[in-house]
């Protein structure tokens, strides 16, 4: 019964050579004709799909001057010509998958035969792949369909149906391909272990080396791996993949290519991969480092919302030369650093600097107190502190820089009019959830002032009086306008202040509960004292827009993106816009010049580095001292810094100092930001801009003043 069943496998695999040959030497007419034609339309799809898909490689992020960060992969590959490939890898791989390789046009006839005598009992065609074949299996599990978990189990069932597709296609690229070129495709693709794919990430991950330099006992543990690289695997299973190995060098005495005393003598030798595992550098951000990780994930984060999917980027193996500016960001960092320890519980320093221009505005660092990572008893993070919203709360008093702009464009004041300022004040127009608003300032200040006075001395009462005045609308909208873009959205989203030119935006009950009546107008007066999360990157970039008379820039972290062939990629980014026009711009950043000096909020953390610079400069407060803010810019450079509580908001923050910065869980604490943040900023910004000389302030508008 058995040797009858091997016959019938025989005939079966004979009739199988014979449709083969068909389908490729000549025509077959009736059914199997049919049946041959719609084989080779689906043959020649798949050989284009080969051809046309590319495997995944790893993607590169550099810094301005081209020099690498990270990479990005979920394979880690290196592309390797078949002449970079050691003989010895080559003949170990041969001999222990496809001695006849060199004989055989794609389909071994004669092993696939001997095969299905020997598997006759299972029912079966499985054994006598060749290498040929092999490729197009790998090929489509790990490139074709590698999102695709059905699709790879189909390129792996072991039936009649599959293995007739897989030898047409392996007898069609033994035509288009030479061997040497299938061999070293096939080791470009196959899987090893841990991410790593190909041979040439193979030589570095496993022996450090490179796959020219691949010498008998290194190949032959490779070579071993390709049929079961988890089990094989040296590091979390070294007596298999020293066994594994073993069969691979004496598949090489049999096939002629080893010696059987060298062979004998290498089964003595240890594996000699690595220690403690693969070489072979991070698939992430977190390969940045705890510097430059935040600045990487503001990165792929733009990328992914401009164009690229999240695939695309960890496999097109893409170049991403960014405008990151090492030095500054290390400078930024240390300042945050110097400030808030960073294994401090539960408090977060950050500093987000962009490049003005009316062209572009380019980020220039992202920091952070807290080191990216993934080690939270470091105190490491992998929440994008310095360019999200996510986990920041609010700004504080910063947010009068809408309300005095929005002021001015609608021509309630102007910049050196004097505004009041008495020590408590109650809304004629907004209630909170049915009472009075009511608000008073955290100081003593005169009755009245010029505008530009209120915004270097920060009274609450005069800007809740021109939230009166102007209403709401054009305030979010001013705030939109000049960078809060995704800051509005995601706090529209989270059932805050929305886009108020976006009609499409429910009102809910619990909106109008909490920012009172919609009216002609939406939010409530406390948005201009700061309270929405706000994302320290785009309080930046409002800094940047005011600078650069009034032109808003997305804030870009990109200054070039190559594919994998050196071939220039164009990202989505949104065009630049006159968000306000330039005479109100001017007019504000005049009306922003006194923060740092007089009796302004930052005067001492200024005067503390000698500051002497023309800028600009708004500090911010939330309530209960829980978050503090500094947003600042001279015409060379832009920068917001914030502390916050990053993992529980409630309780206040205490600032004792630099270095002496803390979390309290309960109550309220004392920082404001003219301290920390706007240390935080003087100290970064005075040794960036060292040797740069000062460039004057615009000059107002009489229409604004």
């Amino acid at each position: 019964m058995r040797n009858r069943s091997g016959l019938l496998k025989m005939f079966g695999l004979c009739l199988l050579a014979g449709v083969l040959v068909a389908g490729i030497l000549f025509p077959v007419v009736g059914l199997a004709g049919v049946v041959s034609n719609q084989a080779s339309e689906t043959v020649e799809s798949t050989s284009a799909e080969l051809a046309d898909e590319p495997p995944p490689q790893l993607t590169t992020i550099t810094d301005k001057d081209g020099k690498p960060i990270a990479t990005l992969y979920d394979q880690y590959r290196v592309p390797t010509k078949p002449d970079q490939i050691s003989d010895a890898m080559k003949w170990s791989l041969i001999s222990i998958e496809d001695r006849r390789f060199y004989e055989h046009n794609g389909v071994d006839w004669k092993g696939t035969l001997r095969a299905a005598v020997s598997n006759s009992s299972g029912g079966d065609t499985q054994g006598a792949s060749t290498l040929t074949q092999q490729y197009v299996k790998n090929y489509l599990i790990n490139v074709i369909y590698r999102n695709d978990e059905l699709g790879q189990q189909r390129a792996q069932e072991q039936t009649v149906g599959r293995k007739l597709k897989e030898a047409r296609i392996a007898i069609q690229l033994e035509t288009r391909m030479s061997k040497e070129e299938i061999l070293a495709g096939y080791l470009n693709v196959v899987e090893f272990s841990r991410q790593i794919y190909g041979v040439g990430a193979a030589a570095r991950a496993y022996f450090n080396t490179t796959p020219d330099k691949l010498d008998v006992k290194q190949s032959a543990l490779l070579a071993g791996m390709v049929n079961n690289p988890a089990v094989n695997d040296p590091w979390s299973n070294p007596e298999a993949a020293t066994h594994r190995r073993n069969v691979v060098l004496d598949s090489m005495v049999d096939n002629r290519k080893l010696a059987k005393e060298d062979a004998e003598r290498i089964k003595k030798e240890p594996l000699g991969v690595v220690p403690g595992g693969p070489n072979k550098p991070a698939a992430n951000c977190v390969g940045a480092g705890p510097e430059h990780g935040f600045f990487c994930q503001y990165v792929e984060d733009y990328l992914t919302t401009h164009g690229m999917d999240a695939d695309e980027l960890y496999s097109g193996g893409y170049t991403v030369r960014t405008t990151l500016d090492r030095e500054a960001n290390r400078i930024a960092k240390r300042s945050a650093e110097e400030q808030v320890s960073k294994t401090q519980d539960n408090v977060a320093n950050t500093l987000s600097l962009v490049k003005p221009g009316k062209d572009r505005h380019e980020v220039v660092a992202l920091a952070a107190n807290r080191d990216y990572g993934i080690d939270k008893e470091a105190g490491q993070t992998i929440y994008a502190l310095p360019s999200s919203t996510a986990n920041v709360t609010g700004a504080g008093s910063s947010y009068k820089i809408f309300t005095a702009a929005a002021a001015l464009q609608q021509g309630a004041v102007g910049i050196f009019d004097s505004v009041p300022s008495p020590g408590s004040y109650t809304s004629t127009r907004y209630t909170n959830g049915g009472a009075p608003y009511t608000v008073g300032n955290a100081g003593t200040y005169p009755g009245s002032m010029t505008l530009q006075q209120a915004l270097a001395t920060s009274p609450n009462t005069t800007f809740v009086h021109l939230v009166d005045r102007i209403g709401m609308k054009p305030i979010l909208n001013m705030a939109y306008k000049l960078g809060l873009r995704s800051t509005m959205t995601s706090n529209a989203a989270n059932g805050g202040p929305v886009d108020p030119d976006n009609e499409s935006n429910a009102w809910s009950m619990e909106q109008r509960k909490f920012y009172g009546p919609r009216e002609n107008s939406r939010g409530m007066p406390s948005f201009t004292l700061g309270v929405s999360p706000t994302n320290p990157l785009e309080m930046a970039n409002v800094a940047a827009t005011i600078m650069s008379g009034g032109t808003w820039c997305p804030p870009t972290p990109i200054a070039e993106v190559t594919d994998r062939n050196g071939k220039p990629v164009q990202i989505k980014e949104k065009p630049c816009e006159q968000a306000v026009n330039e005479d109100l711009a001017n007019t504000l950043a005049v009306g922003m010049s006194k923060d740092d000096v007089g009796g302004g909020t930052s005067a001492e953390a200024a005067s503390s580095v000698g500051w002497s610079r023309p800028m600009i400069g708004k500090t911010g407060t939330t309530q209960s001292n829980a978050s503090a803010a500094f947003v600042g810019a001279t015409p060379q450079l832009a920068g917001a810094s914030m502390v916050f509580k990053p993992d529980n908001p409630a309780g206040g923050i205490v600032d004792a100092g630099p270095g002496n910065v803390y979390s309290v869980g309960e109550g309220g604490g004392n920082i404001f930001g003219g301290k920390a943040p706007a240390r935080t900023w003087f100290n970064a910004m005075s040794k960036i801009l060292e040797g740069e000389p000062p460039r004057p302030l615009p000059q107002p508008s009489p229409r604004y003043e």
